[in-house]
């Protein structure tokens, strides 16, 4: 087996199901409720004064990269200028690809590696510590980690103990986002069972709308299908062994969940385009011709994470009255909660890179992006009124109150070969799963053998 290198506890994983039904309890309000953002400028939430001191570097050239784009890159640009305006340095934003770990070989290969990384997974920070690339937290940086993050975050972001890196940025990763137009139009609720989602989409397909836009042309948000399917069918124990194959991908549990998830991708009429269409849609499309098109939508539902709202703000749909969200129904006894993060990790040992990990590990970075919207900090001492809405509130205020209760992305905590590499590993076998769902042992097999291979056993 091989080893994910983090110190993570082992935590529980039923706590985070709050955030969908404080969601759903905000879900009338236009997010002009109580604890509303303050003034559009303001730079730390409320706060009088920054709440933490950051080094002069007047003439010091840093290079970020992530693989953030549109909006979400945008938003993390303003983050950057504050940066550079309390500490004199001047930033770069290097777009990367997936998979991360080869676009950073490729550029320290080259001699020209940028000075702090946001990783997606938790794989590709064991990878960035095992090729001496990343590193360790500095006191400073270390000391906000400490003062800001539960346990659990600090741990996923340390190697064999050591503190490498910052989450900052998580996600809930167990949400449904309807058109509430269309819902209307059908007379359909939010589900809050498998069984009931599938009755759903049978409804909503007959009034003319398609149930649900897949991004199947992005292998990420299908893993992300499987995880929740298989978190709550088949537990937060075989989660764990599967994440780390210690169960085999050809077990039954994994037949099981394939087939569950089966019942919706297998339905053309419940996917917008049906499966082919499905394939050729990216993330962002998915989410805006769910909110596009009046009462006839493209689809009524699109499942993804809070991020999502970043996409809906693209279009005329407002979070909260028009764009509703429910929590990712109970296939088993518990609804599923999953999350997934962005960690920053120094590649230089610089002066520099060490106070951008001070900055990002404080409150006031995160704060800044919070307000833009589609962005949730697992940092504790953000004040979640800076959020632009009850909902996006509502879904902070549960990951902060949940502490270390949820399960971390199964495919981010692969190798990348296998859970993180567009047009290979589980990526593209989900894909051709999502083009024939009734292949379950064919799939089944070819995720196994990946598996192996990238796994080493």
């Amino acid at each position: 087996m091989r080893e994910h290198g983090t110190s993570r506890t082992n935590i529980g994983w039923a706590a985070l199901a709050v955030a969908g039904a404080l969601a759903l309890s905000a879900c009338g309000g236009d997010g002009g409720g109580s604890g509303g953002p303050p003034e559009a400028g303001a730079t730390t939430g409320g706060a009088s004064a920054p709440r933490v001191t950051l080094p002069k570097l007047p003439g010091e050239k840093l290079e970020v990269a992530a693989v953030w784009t549109g909006p979400e890159q945008a938003n993390f640009a303003k983050v950057l200028k504050e940066f550079e305006k309390r500490t004199g340095a001047t930033v770069t934003f290097v777009p990367a690809q997936d998979p991360i770990v080869n676009f950073l070989g490729t550029k320290i290969a080259g001699g020209q590696p940028p000075d702090v990384a946001l990783l997606p997974q938790v794989g590709a920070l064991a990878a960035a510590v095992k090729n001496k690339w990343a590193q360790p937290l500095g006191p400073e940086a270390k000391a906000q980690s400490e003062a800001n993050y539960s346990p659990g975050w600090r741990a996923l972001g340390s190697v064999d103990g050591t503190p490498y890196g910052v989450y900052y940025k998580a996600a809930n990763k167990s949400l449904v986002w309807y058109n509430a137009k269309a819902f209307e139009a059908a007379g359909v609720k939010p589900p809050t069972t498998w069984k009931e989602l599938i009755t759903a989409a049978d409804t909503l397909s007959a009034s003319g709308t398609p149930a649900v836009s897949v991004a199947g042309a992005d292998g990420w948000t299908l893993t992300d299908w499987f995880e929740n399917v298989y978190l709550s069918q088949a537990g937060p124990q075989n989660y764990d062994r599967l994440a780390k194959h210690e169960i085999k991908w050809t077990d039954e549990s994994v037949r099981q969940a394939l087939t569950t998830l089966g019942e919706l991708f297998g339905r053309k009429d419940f996917l917008a385009g049906g499966q082919s269409g499905a394939l050729a849609t990216e993330f962002p499309k998915s989410v805006t011709q769910t909110f596009t098109g009046g009462d006839r939508p493209a689809a009524a539902m699109v499942f993804e994470g809070d991020f999502v709202a970043v996409n809906i703000g693209q279009t005329e749909a407002t979070v909260g009255k028009d764009a509703l969200v429910f929590p990712f129904p109970a296939v088993g006894a518990k609804a599923p909660v999953v999350s997934g993060g962005d960690v920053a990790v120094a590649l230089k040992p610089s002066k520099g890179a060490q106070a951008l990990l001070t900055f990002l590990a404080s409150p006031d970075a995160a704060e800044i992006q919070a307000r833009e919207g589609g962005f949730i900090s697992p940092n504790k001492a953000v004040d979640v009124a800076v959020y632009p809405n009850d909902i996006q509130r509502g879904i902070a205020k549960a990951l902060i109150a949940a502490g270390d209760d949820f399960r971390f992305d199964m495919s981010d905590q692969a190798p990348a070969a296998f859970g993180g590499t567009p047009g290979a590993g589980e990526w593209k076998a989900l894909q051709d799963f999502l083009a024939n769902p009734s292949d379950v042992a064919g799939i089944q097999a070819r995720l196994e053998a990946e598996a192996s291979k990238a796994y080493g056993n």
